[in-house]
């Protein structure tokens, strides 16, 4: 297979996390090593549609692993659903000599790139790009760590407010349906409780949690709360909670998007170059239809079919270990 590839296209897609830039150059040069030509797709299966595809140099890459976002832009598309838009997406790649793709994305992007490969005779190969970490088969994903330490420095600061006014924060964080974020940065901000999605944890607990934090004569707390959290985000926790527990001044912070940006962490940096560079292995060695990881700190390759069909949970041990620590 390796004989074959000539052209490969590497692309972004979905949300934007900290360190795809970091991804895809470890791609472009990765495949200039193999004497590999390598075009980047601009705006995802959106570009890949419209034909935006743009030669892409060793030198292109060389300033861009500390940004954050993706130079490439990312786009969610809606016409790469009809089989009307994969069409037109693949004869845009056969216009280019296309012979395989990188995606660099989450559960929609591989999802997306499952369908394609199927209908159309194309290798593509994953890379794990989400802030959520909440994607099968790999033990982390690109722009996790740096979210976590960006929803970790904001609870810093908020801890210093709530000490000097008595006040009870409640923090939302990012993940949609998952908990990783939100467990992770709790147990870094040493915050009193965290509520996931994942674990069934009543609104009833957690006030009886309080109260014995109050009676303990703690002057503040803070509760961390994942957006996906079955009982609604921070703001409507809040008020269930103040209707029942009104011993503290009760705030709401909402970290939002600015877990999203800035320059990626050092693991970051590091996870997406391996990941990267994976993917092109991968290509060279003739593998399609599957993502590659990180296992045990060593990569990994999941079928796409794997992949976006099982769910990835969070440690039960750090889950127990996180309700020790905040008592």
């Amino acid at each position: 297979m390796s004989n074959e590839i000539k052209r490969i296209a590497v692309f972004t897609s979905g949300g934007d996390a900290p360190g795809m830039n970091a991804a895809v150059r470890a791609v472009v040069r990765t495949a200039a090593f193999n004497d590999l030509h390598v075009y980047g797709i601009a705006r995802g299966y959106e570009g890949m549609i419209d034909g935006d595809l743009k030669r892409l140099e060793v030198r292109d890459v060389g300033n861009i692993m500390h940004r954050g976002g993706t130079v490439l832009k990312t786009a969610r598309s809606k016409r790469f659903m009809t089989p009307e838009g994969r069409k037109q997406a693949y004869e845009s790649l056969l216009a280019f000599d296309i012979d395989a793709c990188v995606a660099i994305g989450g559960n929609g992007t591989f999802t997306g790139a499952k369908v394609f490969t199927t209908e159309y005779d194309i290798p593509i190969i994953g890379v794990p790009g989400t802030i959520d970490n909440d994607l099968y088969g790999t033990d982390a994903t690109i722009g996790f760590d740096t979210a976590i330490n960006t929803a970790i420095q904001a609870v810093d600061k908020i801890r210093d407010t709530a000490d000097s006014h008595n006040r009870l924060f409640f923090v939302e964080v990012m993940g949609r349906n998952s908990g990783f974020i939100a467990l992770n940065t709790g147990i870094g901000s040493g915050a009193g409780c965290i509520l996931i999605p994942e674990i069934d944890s009543k609104i009833e607990e957690l006030v009886d949690l309080l109260r014995k934090g109050a009676r303990r004569k703690k002057l503040f707390s803070v509760v961390i709360v994942a957006e996906g959290n079955k009982y609604g985000g921070a703001a409507e926790i809040a008020k269930q909670v103040q209707e029942s527990f009104d011993h503290y001044d009760t705030k709401v912070a909402i970290i939002g998007h600015l877990q999203r940006g800035g320059s990626p962490s050092a693991l970051d940096r590091v996870l997406a170059s391996r990941l990267g560079f994976g993917a092109v292995e991968a290509i060279l060695a003739g593998k399609s239809q599957c993502r590659v990881g990180i296992i045990n700190y060593k990569i990994k390759y999941t079928p796409f079919q794997v992949a976006i069909t099982k769910n990835k949970h969070p440690n039960k041990d750090l889950v127990r270990m996180a309700e020790i620590l905040a008592i």
